[in-house]
């Protein structure tokens, strides 16, 4: 018998999300499912019932994945099934994951697995923004310690209301859009992209999401009430030694407190911590390790964490010895490779970020074919993290998912600055080199840099920094660290990364991993973040004032052209026949398009002298003929009564026999014309009816002096009812008052 529990949220604007519980995955430790409209998560939590021996962190795996059949369609590819995670779904999964994870108890190491597939979806809402409520729901009906709930919402600007949960038409209008995660009392999780906004509004946002999260995370402490799962299972995964602790901190802090106020560069400042570690291991024998090793090293993190935070509190004294404000000493270069289109290079400190930017055409563009998101892509940047530039001896082994998030953390933070009608597409690689400490921001840096070197007129550029917060007693006693280290980060209370114009903020992504941290706290450190952004923005101008006026020599070159969508065939032609040939005989790259009625061309080419003939062709066929107008034609064809023309492509008329020159012809040939001959005429005429064209040679050659003009048949004397006429042959015959001979009718004559 199936007894499901239901739980309904409203939103306030007539929409009802729906939360459902005891139907489905009953063997998963917990399952829900979520529905808003026609769109229905499934999200289930399973934990292994011990942690793996060794194992002292919260091994927690999220994925998030949506079925084609979700929304009615096939999945692409030579298999038609769905494969491996698409950045989309990578970049949901971390959402959740960031939420999530810090709320786990910290001595709790089980293997969990959280897994939320989108079954149905309608196009109109977007699912991401119910994933994290999902997932969390699953923790609350299930026995698994977990110190939620949690739920996240999207969040939207929309013609300067706030929205929550904004559908995928209502996006399209915003000029803010972040996600937020939260619990009932503390923000965990913000990331988004903005335009060009305050740090004032962006508060105002995550406020008006932190309203919304409160409301569904009652209910699921409602729905875990109304299952009996208020009480959590038991765990034992940390054996622990409270002397073997002490003693630890007491043989160690000093030195390990000196280390952290020497203002050390990082690789010595690593020897110098595994030095202290090593000499305190050194005085047990190798049978007492293999039972200590393992609390011995947790219990020296701690050591070190204390230490360095308490230098910074007690003392202002950071790893490397700033002031908490003060950025670390940054050099930049550009035009540093000669291959690439645009090339910079970022330095900040122990981080660094080789960038480059490849400029495309039409045909470059990245097709994207998610479920619900599928289009093309014309601004990429790809960000790639080797593990030598952390000093790590290990083979590289793709692409991880913390890539595609910095990845997508800077892209959000340029994309709104490349011009919406920029003709280019445009591939933007950051290879770090060296890390310590946010190469994300150094990838938006030299990402400025790069796209202006290539010539890409940004609207304005861009620079990002890194932050970081050590706070205790709730944050009565804290300090806000600009530009943070990657032990600053891993030891910190908070890390938020801002990026931005020298007007406003286009993207953010924050990570909170304390309670009780005030929205004053938040302000403080987002007014401080603006001021080390803005110091930033100034190194990179002073190395780039501005975008390069033209591209590189050896960049493509792309010229745009609009053309009524009635000539877009024409351009083509018969199985792409036209494009091809116009392409093979230029060397142009020509893409054609219908784009809001009209059809835009873009014709690409390594100079102008090809573009430009390119141009000159594809404008030649969308050209209206004009009466008076002199062409350059090709003779396609010959008859008795004259040639025709080919004048423009796909356009030809009648040359008639009479219109070839100024003395009488009996034949075409008699003028030494014939098939395939280039022929200089003039339009003089375009049947009002039929809209066939009249051509003349005889109008563009000098007129014989002793030349008569014979009279019109019009002008002729009338002769009476029976008149004589001569043929073409220049023969007389009868004709009756109608024209007629013999009752037949005349010879019929085209035009």
């Amino acid at each position: 018998m199936v007894n499901p529990i239901n739980k309904t949220i409203e939103l306030g604007d007539g929409r009802v999300i729906t939360i459902e519980t005891g139907k489905l995955a009953k063997q998963a430790d917990g399952s829900v499912t979520v529905r808003m409209g026609n769109t229905m998560l499934l999200a289930t939590v399973t934990a292994a019932k011990d942690a793996a021996p060794g194992v002292d962190f919260m091994p927690l795996q999220v994925e998030y994945k949506e079925k084609f059949s979700a929304y009615g369609r096939f999945p692409g590819g030579f298999t038609r099934r769905e494969g491996k995670a698409s950045d989309y779904e990578i970049l949901t999964s971390r959402l959740v994951d960031r939420a999530l994870r810090p709320l786990f108890p910290d001595n709790y190491h089980a293997e969990v697995y959280v897994n939320i597939i989108l079954f149905s979806a309608d196009g109109i809402d977007v699912p991401d923004a119910l994933a994290g409520l999902a997932a969390s729901a699953a923790l609350a009906v299930s026995d698994i310690p977990f110190n939620g709930p949690i739920s996240e919402v999207r969040v939207a600007r929309i013609d300067g209301k706030f929205v929550v949960n904004p559908t995928f038409p209502e996006l399209e209008k915003a000029d803010i859009d972040i996600m937020v995660g939260a619990t009932l009392d503390n923000i965990m999780m913000v990331e988004g992209e903005m335009e060009e906004v305050q740090e004032a509004e962006m508060l105002e946002a995550i406020k008006v999401a932190h309203e919304a999260i409160k409301i569904q995370c009652q209910t699921q402490l409602e729905l875990s009430e109304a299952c009996g799962k208020s009480v959590k299972r038991t765990y034992e995964h940390e054996v622990n030694d409270d002397e073997l602790r002490k003693d630890v901190r007491e043989k160690c802090y000093d030195k390990v407190y000196a280390v952290a106020v020497s203002a050390s560069a990082k690789q010595e400042r690593s020897e110098a911590f595994e030095k202290i570690i090593e000499e305190y291991k050194a005085g047990y024998t190798e049978e007492e390790l293999e039972e200590k090793a393992e609390m011995i090293g947790r219990y020296y993190h701690d050591v070190e964490k204390e230490a360095m935070r308490r230098a910074i509190l007690d003392e202002g004294k950071r790893l490397d010895g700033r002031k908490t404000t003060e950025i670390r000493p940054i050099w930049c270069e550009v035009d540093y490779l000669p291959g690439p289109h645009g090339a910079a290079v970022f330095t900040r400190g122990e981080t660094q970020s080789l960038t480059t930017v490849t400029l495309g055409t039409k045909t470059d563009e990245k097709i994207v074919d998610d479920v619900l998101v599928h289009g093309k892509e014309r601004f990429l940047l790809h960000y790639n993290f080797p593990p030598f530039s952390t000093g790590e001896a290990k083979a590289s082994r793709g692409v991880g998912r913390r890539e595609v998030g910095h990845g997508n953390l800077a892209h959000r933070a340029l994309k709104r600055m490349i011009p919406k009608d920029y003709p280019y597409v445009i591939r933007v690689i950051s290879d770090i080199l060296e890390s310590n400490g946010s190469s994300s921001m150094a990838t938006v840096c030299a990402g400025t840099l790069a796209l202006m070197d290539a010539g890409v007129q940004l609207k304005k550029p861009v620079s990002g920094i890194a932050m970081g917060l050590i706070s205790e007693n709730k944050g009565q006693n804290y300090a806000i660290l600009s530009d943070i280290l990657g032990d600053e980060d891993h030891l910190g209370d908070m890390d938020f990364k801002v990026t931005g114009t020298k007007d406003g903020i286009t993207a953010t992504q924050m990570d909170i991993k304390v309670d009780g941290l005030s929205y004053e706290i938040l302000e403080n450190a987002l007014a401080q973040a603006k001021e080390g952004r803005l110091y930033i923005l100034n190194k990179l101008t002073d190395t780039q004032p501005e975008p390069r006026p033209d591209l590189k020599p050896h960049a493509p070159r792309i010229e745009t052209l609009t053309i009524g969508k009635e000539y877009i065939g024409a351009v083509i032609g018969p199985g792409g026949k036209i494009i091809q040939g116009i392409q093979e005989k230029t060397g142009a790259i020509i893409s054609i398009e219908e784009i809001d009625g009209v059809g835009k061309v873009e014709v690409a080419g390594t100079n102008k002298a090809i573009i430009d003939a390119a141009m000159r062709a594809i404008k030649a066929i969308v050209a209206v003929p004009e009466v008076g107008e002199i062409y350059e034609g090709k003779i396609s064809s010959i008859m008795p009564y004259g040639a025709f023309v080919e004048f423009m492509p796909g356009k030809d008329g009648l040359l008639h026999i009479s219109e070839i020159d100024w003395k009488r012809l009996e034949t075409v040939e008699q003028a030494g014309l014939k098939e395939g001959d280039l022929v200089r005429i003039k339009l003089v005429d375009i049947d009002p009816k039929t809209g066939k064209f009249k051509l003349s040679r005889k109008a563009l050659l000098p007129r014989p002096e002793a030349y008569e003009e014979r009279p019109s048949r019009t002008e002729r004397p009338d002769r009476g009812g029976e008149r004589r006429d001569r043929d073409d042959r220049g023969r007389d015959r009868d004709r009756d008052d109608r024209g007629y001979r013999d009752n037949r009718p005349p010879r019929r004559r085209d035009y």
